[in-house]
């Protein structure tokens, strides 16, 4: 496909991070596409499950003017002391309500976009990417849509532009491995080894994730860091860590480090903007020397962990 046409392609994202030194090498531009089949319970994300926008409502900042209800063409706000009430059932996300509302309560996550005006975007950074610096695809889970990340990664690498893809590694393989041509590294997510767990935490179960990073081994020439977030009381016990780093030590021989991401709470906030149901799960943040107990078992296996 031309570079004509590649620009074309639309999609879905809900932020574009500049200036980022966590996934990936050097200086990155993290582009976040929206879209997931896994529905980790834990999720930082929750705004990128959804593929489709969303409205995202601060409760604590409605002062319950009324403004945005006249404005809804669908009708979906009505007013419920002391603030207003959203029909998520309702909603179609169009962003009039946002437009009106004195008090930034209101924000819509997710925009349709081309390929192109991601890229042009994503280009502006180059000078700061130097030779280690690039372009990181994430989510939401970016093999979601396929045509759009895969445009995105061809217009970075016909520019000379790092590629990095942060994935769960769930989707069919050819899907995989057509993004796979045109990525310098993966950052491949393995959540839990045990299946019945991971269906459990997730969703979905991990076969399909184990066998297509195996197969990315096997037939591509692609750099792999394997990242395990660590949730206190669901993946973090002691024989997860040296199964997972036990079967990237048997089985990806392109791997070249595995990272321990401990859980932070940075996401809480945006299920209550969503209006979600609680999921019932309750985290715990790790302490530096308990991640650097778990750091050490995996280094004893002979991996490099960060």
């Amino acid at each position: 496909m031309d570079e004509a046409a590649l620009r074309k392609i639309c999609g879905t994202v809900f932020d574009i991070q500049h200036y980022s030194i966590h996934d990936g090498p050097g200086i990155r531009t993290n582009v976040f596409l929206k879209g997931c089949p896994l529905h980790c319970l834990w999720c930082s994300n929750p705004e990128s499950q959804d593929p489709h926008p969303q409205l995202m409502f601060r409760a604590d900042k409605c002062t319950g003017c009324g403004a945005c209800i006249p404005v809804c063409p669908v009708s979906a706000i009505s007013f419920k002391e002391p603030v207003v009430q959203n029909d998520r059932a309702v909603c179609t996300a169009c962003g009039a309500c946002v437009d009106v509302c004195p008090n930034e309560a209101r924000e819509i996550v997710g925009r349709m976009t081309t390929a192109g005006e991601v890229f042009d975007e994503a280009a502006q950074d180059t000078l700061f990417y130097a030779k280690d610096g690039g372009v990181t695809l994430t989510g939401g889970e970016m093999l979601f849509q396929p045509a759009f990340s895969s445009a995105i990664l061809q217009l970075c690498k016909k520019a000379g532009i790092h590629t990095a893809i942060e994935t769960s590694g769930f989707a069919d393989w050819h899907v995989l491995a057509d993004i796979l041509q045109y990525t310098d590294l993966v950052l491949y997510d393995l959540k839990e080894m045990d299946p019945e767990r991971h269906r459990k935490y997730t969703g979905v179960d991990n076969a399909r994730i184990l066998e297509n990073l195996k197969k990315m081994s096997d037939v591509m020439n692609c750099e792999i860091w394997v990242r395990v977030p660590v949730i206190p009381g669901y993946n973090d016990d002691k024989e997860n860590i040296l199964a997972t780093a036990s079967f990237v030590k048997e089985n990806i021989h392109n791997c070249t480090q595995i990272h321990l991401l401990p859980f932070h709470r940075l996401g809480e906030g945006k299920y209550e903007q969503l209006e979600n149901e609680p999921n019932g799960f309750s985290g715990t943040v790790p302490d530096d020397s308990y991640m650097e107990t778990l750091r050490g078992y995996v280094r004893d296996i002979g991996i490099d962990c960060r």
